[in-house]
């Protein structure tokens, strides 16, 4: 399969943002990326693919989104074994727990978390941080192959 899934939830654009550099990475390395928000996609589409995406900002006292993002992902939890996961987002306080969490969730779960770990960016994401989703999207690209 040459298409690669970039899954994500956004309230400011931030995290778009960054979902969109990730399908640019994807993209430059020679695969088809196809970007969607988390409220438009099952995440029984994610059961067969061995390679995917997902993008969260951090939330309240740093956690995922918790009426879309967050029932997403502990669906994702029950088939991750074995799965190359990149992992983004942004956030405007705290110091990324959520990223870690979310990290160790996956892990847990047995998933390969592309780069060991998440790609964040403090508010906006900034050319750096969009760098690091492009190089994420070349991984995660490599991963599939």
């Amino acid at each position: 399969m040459n298409q690669i899934m970039v899954v994500y939830w956004s309230q400011t654009g931030n995290t778009e943002a960054m979902a969109n550099a990730v399908a640019e990475g994807i993209r430059k390395a020679g695969k088809d990326a196809l970007v969607t928000e988390v409220s438009h996609i099952s995440a029984d589409a994610l059961k067969d693919p061995g390679v995917f995406a997902l993008g969260c900002p951090a939330m309240g006292a740093e956690v995922l989104e918790e009426s879309e993002m967050e029932p997403f992902v502990t669906e994702v939890e029950a088939f991750a074994s074995g799965k190359h996961i990149g992992l983004f987002g942004s956030y405007g306080w705290g110091d990324g727990e959520w990223m870690r969490d979310w990290q160790d969730r996956m892990a847990n779960a047995g998933a390969h978390v592309v780069g060991g770990e998440g790609v964040i960016a403090r508010e906006s994401p900034d050319e750096d941080a969009l760098n690091q989703c492009r190089e994420l999207g070349e991984a995660l690209a490599a991963a599939e192959a």
